[in-house]
Order: C-alpha cells, then sequence, then structure tokens
C-alpha cells in the first residue's frame, strides 16, 4: 500500500478521485500483492511434478475425457465438501497432468495441496517412523486440504505400509479431499493391496465418496517430434 501511495504522488494522474476511490485502489493493490504471494506459495508447498492448468488441458486428443467433468470440478466444491476424485488410465495419457492442473486450480482457490508418488510416501513415512517425524507427518497431511496420490497401485505395498495407507487415509475421509491418480482401473486396485482385510478398509475410505474419470486411448507421447535419427541409426 506504501509503495502504490508513493505512485500516486509521484504520477499524479489520481489526483482528480476522491479520497475513497483513491483509498480503495491502495486497498486493492495490497489484496493483489497478498494474493499473488499465497498463491506462490501455495503452489511451493504443494511440490507438483508438473507445471499444469485446466485451462491448457487438451481436449482434441481422444481419452474419454469428460469437458463438462472437468469444468464442473473446476469450482472445487468437492473438495469444499471433502469428497474425492480417481483419475484412472493407460500410461500416457495425461492423468498426472490434469491431477496437477486440479491441484493448480485448487491453490488459486485457497485452498491447500501436497502431491505425492504414493511409493515415495510411504518410503518416507517409513523412515519417518525411525527417526521420530511421523506423528508431525501425519498430522500435516491430515490439515492438508488435498492430498494426490500418484502413480497408485504401482507397487504393492507392504504390511506396514498398508496401515500407513490406511491412516493417512482414514484421517482424511470425510475431513479432507483426496485425488488418486492410477494407471489400474478401481476394479483391480483391491488385488494390488493385496491384503483383503486392510484392502476393504482402505478402498471404502475412497471409492464410495470419490467422483471418478476413466481415461482411455493412446499415450500422448507418441504425439511428440520424434527426435530425428542419428547416423549410428542410419547404419
Amino acid at each position: 500500500m506504501a509503495q502504490a501511495f508513493q505512485e500516486q504522488l509521484e504520477l499524479g494522474y489520481h489526483q482528480d478521485l476522491s479520497f475513497e476511490e483513491r483509498f480503495g485502489l491502495l486497498v486493492d493493490r495490497e489484496a493483489v500483492i497478498r494474493d499473488n504471494r499465497g498463491l506462490a506459495r501455495r503452489l511451493r508447498n504443494a511440490r507438483l511434478k508438473q507445471q499444469a492448468t485446466l485451462e491448457d488441458i487438451d481436449y482434441k486428443h481422444p481419452r474419454n475425457l469428460d469437458g463438462k467433468m472437468v469444468r464442473a470440478l473446476a469450482s472445487c466444491e468437492w473438495i469444499t465438501e471433502h469428497l474425492s476424485l480417481t483419475i484412472t488410465g493407460p500410461t500416457g495419457v495425461g492423468k498426472t497432468y490434469i491431477a496437477c492442473a486440479f491441484a493448480h486450480q485448487a491453490c488459486r482457490l485457497g485452498f491447500s495441496v501436497h502431491y505425492a508418488q504414493v511409493g515415495k510416501l510411504l518410503q518416507e513415512l517409513t523412515l519417518a517412523k525411525a527417526d521420530g517425524r511421523y506423528l508431525k507427518l501425519l498430522a500435516q497431511l491430515a490439515r492438508t486440504d488435498l492430498v494426490i496420490l500418484d502413480d497408485w497401485g504401482l507397487e504393492s505395498p507392504d504390511t506396514e505400509q498398508r496401515r500407513i495407507l490406511l491412516e493417512i487415509l482414514d484421517d482424511r475421509y470425510e475431513k479432507r479431499s483426496t485425488l488418486i491418480a492410477s494407471q489400474f482401473p478401481t476394479e483391480l486396485w483391491y488385488d494390488k493391496l493385496n491384503d483383503p482385510t486392510l484392502a476393504d478398509a482402505i478402498l471404502d475410505r475412497i471409492l464410495h465418496n470419490s467422483y471418478k474419470m476413466q481415461l482411455k486411448g493412446e499415450s500422448l507421447r507418441k504425439n511428440r517430434r520424434k527426435l530425428p535419427h542419428s547416423e549410428s541409426d542410419k547404419a
């Protein structure tokens, strides 16, 4: 506000405005700066794998992406209502990009976000049990408005990791939102968890209050420009 006030004094083109109008401009400047700083901080803390926005999503590629659903979820009311979202589909159809785009939108609207690949997160939390950081990290996740669990099912968790996963999801159930991205359809998640009792408990906290986005089609990476053949390739 002080900087904006100095600009008013130096430039002088606000002299015809009333005190209330000039003061309103100062407040607007302060609000914009604070919003921008808040967004930058939330994006930094989110640690998103990709820089993505909903506006840049490609709807031309045939992958069963429902534009109406994306636009409906863009309001992030599902986060306010503590619902979740699952995005499934084969490798390369853009699951991570779409997940990060929703995360970016959530940050825009003031929600806290944390992105993690499931395998790495479980490894980190397993190590945290040994050095005393476990409860602190678990509490941080529980307070986060939206947690993204990417690459779900890529590695089968062991017994300890399944219990950790259940703790994470139990803390969030009907209190916070979770976005899960997986190359495996939800019908296979039960077998991937490899424990009937814990699988029932884990999936019960995910699938019954989630929007479901099922992508199909070929990898978008196939459309990328191929590098020219080297001399050795030609030989």
